[in-house]
C-alpha cells in the first residue's frame, strides 16, 4: 500500500464500526485529518488505533440534520457508512433500518451541498441486487426488491435507495463521488453479528458435534479478509472513477457448511452439521466479479483460510 501522504479531512460516518475505524485507522496512517461521526450503539472507541490531534470524535444521530451540518464544517471529503448491519436486524428492525438510511442519505448529501464538499464515498450492499441473474455478479446488475412486505429488505431497499440518490445528486453536486459495495468483509474483532464470528463464537463453546446452519449447507458465499478491503478502498480514493460504483470482494467461493468445517479444523473440535430452513429472502448464492476493482491495481492477498485463522484467534 502506498505511504503517500494525503492531506484532506475526512468524515467517516459510522466510523467506529468494524469497516468505518479500519478506514479510519487507514486515513490517519496517512496523513489525513479524520472527524468520526457515530452515535456509540455498536461502534468502540478502542477501534481506532490512533490518539492524536488529527482525530476528532462526535456522538451524534445521522438522522438528526443540525448533528450532521455541524459535523461537516471544513471537511474534504465524506466516506458515508453509518448504517444498521446484521442479518437478524433486517427482520427485527426494519423501520429503524428505513429511518437510519433515508435520513442518512439525505442528510448528508444535502449536508455536503451546503459546505460545497465535492468528494463522498457511499458504502452499498451486494443486497442491492438480491438474488443475481449471473454468477460471478459485476456492477451493472439490475437491482431488485423480491417482496416488498418481507422485512429482510428493508436493508437492500435503504442501499438501493443511497445508489440512487447518490448518483443523481452526484451529477450535479460533486466531482468525485463513487459508490463501493464491499462482499462479507471479515477480521478481528467485527462484533458477533455475522455469520464468521457467530460461527466461531458457537463451535468454540459446542458441548456436542451438533451444529445448527440454515439452509442445506450448499448455500455459497465470498469473504474478503479487512486487510485486503482496505487495500481495494485505498485504490478507490487514488484511481476510482468518478460516478461509479465497484465491488468490493474476492473470488474465493466457498459454501456455508465448507465454511463451517474450516473454522471447526481451525479450533480442533469435531462439528455434524445440521440443516434448518433458510429465512425466507435469503441468498443462495452470492459471488461478486472484481474485474473491476482489479484494473486498477487490486489483488488479494490474505487467503480464507489465512484469514479466518487470525479472526479465530482474536475471539
Amino acid at each position: 500500500m502506498s505511504k503517500k501522504r494525503n492531506n484532506k479531512h475526512y468524515l467517516i460516518t459510522g466510523g467506529l464500526g468494524f469497516i468505518g475505524s479500519a478506514i479510519s485507522n487507514l486515513l490517519l496512517e496517512r496523513g489525513a485529518r479524520v472527524t468520526i461521526f457515530d452515535n456509540l450503539s455498536r461502534g468502540k472507541k478502542k477501534r481506532v488505533k490512533f490518539k492524536h490531534s488529527r482525530l476528532k470524535i462526535i456522538n451524534g444521530d445521522i438522522r438528526n440534520i443540525s448533528h450532521v451540518r455541524k459535523s461537516l464544517k471544513s471537511i474534504n471529503a465524506v466516506v458515508h457508512l453509518a448504517y444498521i448491519n446484521g442479518t437478524k436486524y433486517f427482520y427485527n428492525k426494519p423501520t429503524e433500518i428505513l429511518d437510519v438510511a433515508v435520513k442518512g442519505i439525505t442528510n448528508v448529501i444535502d449536508g455536503c451541498i451546503e459546505n460545497k464538499i465535492k468528494e463522498l464515498y457511499l458504502a452499498s450492499s451486494s443486497e442491492v441486487y438480491q438474488t443475481p441473474s449471473k454468477i460471478p455478479t459485476d456492477e451493472n446488475e439490475s437491482l431488485k426488491i423480491p417482496d416488498v412486505f418481507n422485512p429482510r429488505y428493508s436493508y437492500g431497499g435503504g442501499k438501493i435507495l443511497t445508489e440512487i440518490m447518490g448518483l443523481n445528486f452526484g451529477k450535479k453536486y460533486f466531482k468525485k463521488l463513487i459508490i463501493f459495495r464491499p462482499h462479507n468483509v471479515y477480521g478481528p474483532d467485527m462484533g458477533n453479528e455475522h455469520v464468521i464470528p457467530e460461527f466461531i463464537n458457537r463451535i468454540k463453546k459446542i458441548k456436542n458435534k451438533n451444529f445448527k446452519i440454515q439452509g442445506t449447507g450448499n448455500e455459497t458465499r465470498s469473504f474478503i479478509y479487512i486487510d485486503d478491503f482496505l487495500n481495494a478502498f485505498n485504490l478507490l480514493l487514488k484511481k476510482g472513477k468518478h460516478l461509479n460504483i465497484y465491488n468490493i470482494g474476492t473470488s474465493e467461493k466457498v459454501s456455508i457448511k465448507e465454511l463451517a468445517k474450516l473454522i471447526s479444523n481451525i479450533s480442533k473440535k469435531k462439528i455434524s452439521i445440521q440443516r434448518a430452513p433458510l429465512k425466507e429472502g435469503g441468498t443462495k448464492k452470492r459471488l461478486p466479479n472484481i474485474r473491476k476493482i482489479k484494473q486498477i491495481g487490486f489483488i488479494q492477498k490474505i487467503k480464507l483460510k489465512e484469514g479466518l485463522k487470525k479472526t479465530f484467534e482474536s475471539y
